[in-house]
C-alpha cells in the first residue's frame, strides 16, 4: 500500500467559481474530481453516544439539537438530490445522526427512489430496523451500512455509552437480510486500546455471512472526540492481524473514488474492507459531497464550514439558481486535508460527524 506523507496546508477555498458547465454536464473540481456520491444528513439526533462521533459529555441531556423547522423536508431534499442526479451523482447515501429517527423517513426513500440511474443507500446503528428494514426495502432502498464496533457486548457497550447490547444490532442486521438487503456491509471503527483487541473476534464472526466487514481508522472528524494519532490503528496493521488468523488477498475496487480498499479471504471465506483516511489519504480520487440536515453543502468530512442552500431554497430560488450555487460549490473544491493532516490541522474547530454524517 502507498502511504501519502502529510505535510502542512497552505492553501484557501476561492471566493469565485468559474461558468458552470452546460446544464446536465458532470462537475468536475479544481482537482479533476467529478462528483459521483452524495451523502444527506436526515438529523442531527441519535440514540447512540458513541465516544468518536457523540460524547456524552458533549452530546449530553442539555444539548441543543436543530428545531425541526430548521432541518430541510423531505422535498427540500429531493429537490436538491435531482438537481446533483442531473450533474453526475450516481449514490446516494442517507445518513444522520441516526438516520431512522428521522419520523418517516421511509417518505423520503420513496421520493428519492423515483430518481433514475442512483444507487440508494443508507447508514445506521441498526437498532430500529427490526420493525424498519422491510419498510424500507419496499420504499425503494437498494442496500444497508450497520455500524458495529465490537462482538464483545463489554466493549461495545462502552463504545456506544448507551447501553445497547450487540445482540440489538445483531437482530437489525438479520432484519435487513430477511428483508432482501444484502451483502450488508458491517463498519467498524478501530480505536487502539478502546476497541482493537477485537479486531480478529469481528472477522471470526462475520466470515462467511455473506456480509462485508470493514475497518475504518479512528479519525478526527469534529472537534470533541479527544482525536489523536496515537490511538489510530493503521489499516496496515489491521490487515496484518488477520492475515496471520485468516490468509487474505487483495481484490480490485469496484469502482474509481471507492473508499474502502478490498481484501478476501484466500479460502473463499468473504470479503473486507479497510478505510484508511489517517494513514493512507485517498483525497485525489474523492467524489463526495454532503448535505447537512439544515441545508449546507460540505465539501469534505473535515470541513470547517459550509455552503448555505437552504436559504435559497426558500426565499424562491428556482432550480436554474440551484444549478448553479452547487456548480460552483463543487467547481471551486479543492480539498485535501487527509494529505495535509497534521497535529495543527487537526486541532482545527471542524463539523461534528453527527452532524453531516460520515
Amino acid at each position: 500500500m502507498k502511504s501519502i506523507p502529510i505535510y502542512p496546508a497552505n492553501t484557501e477555498l476561492p471566493l469565485t467559481a468559474d461558468a458552470p458547465p452546460p446544464a446536465g454536464a458532470a462537475l468536475v473540481d479544481k482537482r479533476g474530481r467529478a462528483v459521483h456520491d452524495l451523502r444527506i444528513s436526515v438529523t442531527d439526533r441519535c440514540n447512540f453516544r458513541c465516544i468518536y462521533c457523540m460524547p456524552r459529555e458533549v452530546f449530553g441531556a442539555d444539548h441543543a439539537f436543530l428545531a425541526r423547522k430548521e432541518l430541510l423536508s423531505f422535498e427540500e431534499i429531493t429537490r436538491i438530490a435531482r438537481l446533483f442526479a442531473a450533474r453526475g451523482v450516481r449514490k446516494i447515501r442517507i445518513t444522520g445522526g441516526e438516520p431512522l429517527l428521522r419520523k418517516h423517513v421511509e417518505n423520503l426513500i420513496a421520493q428519492l427512489a423515483d430518481i433514475p440511474d442512483v444507487e440508494l443507500t443508507l447508514t445506521t446503528n441498526g437498532v430500529l430496523l427490526p420493525r424498519m428494514a422491510g419498510v424500507l426495502r419496499d420504499a425503494g432502498l437498494h442496500r444497508v451500512t450497520v455500524s458495529l464496533d465490537a462482538i464483545d457486548d463489554t466493549t461495545f457497550r462502552k463504545m456506544n455509552d448507551a447501553d445497547y447490547p450487540v445482540a440489538a444490532v445483531l437482530k437489525g442486521i438479520a432484519a435487513a437480510e430477511d428483508a432482501g438487503f444484502g451483502p450488508i456491509k458491517v463498519n467498524m471503527v478501530v480505536k487502539r486500546g478502546v476497541n482493537d483487541q477485537g479486531v480478529i473476534d469481528m472477522a471470526r464472526h462475520f466470515r462467511g455471512t455473506g456480509h462485508i466487514l470493514r475497518f475504518i481508522e479512528f479519525m478526527d472528524v469534529g472537534s470533541s472526540n479527544g482525536w489523536e494519532m496515537g490511538a489510530v490503528v493503521p489499516s496496515r496493521e489491521i490487515i496484518e492481524r488477520i492475515h496471520q488468523v485468516f490468509p487474505l488477498e487483495p481484490i480490485e475496487p469496484n469502482y474509481t473514488g471507492e473508499v474502502a480498499e478490498r481484501w478476501r479471504y484466500r479460502d473463499g471465506g468473504g470479503e473486507i474492507g479497510v478505510i484508511s483516511s489517517v494513514t493512507q489519504a485517498f483525497c485525489s480520487t474523492c467524489t463526495r459531497i454532503r448535505l447537512s440536515t439544515e441545508g449546507k453543502l460540505y465539501t469534505c468530512l473535515f470541513a470547517q464550514s459550509g455552503h448555505d442552500l437552504r436559504t435559497l431554497l426558500r426565499s424562491g430560488g428556482g432550480d436554474a439558481e440551484l444549478d448553479r450555487a452547487i456548480a460552483a460549490v463543487w467547481q471551486n473544491r479543492e480539498d485535501r486535508y487527509s494529505e495535509i493532516r497534521t497535529a495543527n490541522t487537526a486541532g482545527l474547530r471542524k463539523i461534528e460527524m453527527s452532524y453531516i454524517g460520515g
